[in-house]
């Protein structure tokens, strides 16, 4: 990659939480978290970043937040790591129910609504892994490529 493509933060984000203060668990608090800690990694290692490769992270970030509110729950844990060429994105939600894919159409073939979550997560990760937690509810962990 070129250096042109080296990403620049483009807006302002909001400085480390304070101990005590609840994780992000909002598909934008989300976004900003991996926004930032992608941004923060490029910068400090003088790594071009792939804008593309970013926007499928920050896209699988809100995927699994939204998901984790919609069908589990609520948000109780996220995680974000830069590591090498990738960054690994854990959300934690309290239903124990296996994420699935859904048809985009009921029994009499009408359209379903939503539906697309989960499918895009498994098309964009490289890796995807669900955990049982042990005071019950699951993570859902997606490795993400940067290149």
């Amino acid at each position: 990659m070129s250096e042109e493509h080296l990403i620049e933060p483009v807006v302002r984000l909001p400085g480390d939480r304070p101990a005590g203060q609840p994780c992000p668990s909002r598909p934008a608090e989300v976004r900003e978290a991996v926004l930032r800690a992608v941004t923060e990694r490029c910068l400090a290692t003088r790594t071009p970043c792939d804008t593309e490769a970013l926007a499928d992270a920050l896209l699988v970030a809100s995927e699994l937040t939204t998901n984790a509110i919609l069908h589990g729950g609520g948000v109780t844990g996220f995680e974000v790591d830069v590591d090498g060429p990738g960054v690994l994105l854990s959300v934690s939600d309290r239903s124990d129910a296996l994420p699935v894919a859904v048809p985009p159409v009921d029994g009499e073939g009408r359209r379903r609504p939503g539906g697309h979550g989960w499918p895009i997560v498994c098309r964009l990760a490289r890796d995807v892994q669900v955990s049982d937690l042990p005071a019950g509810g699951k993570r859902i962990t997606a490795l993400v490529s940067l290149v």
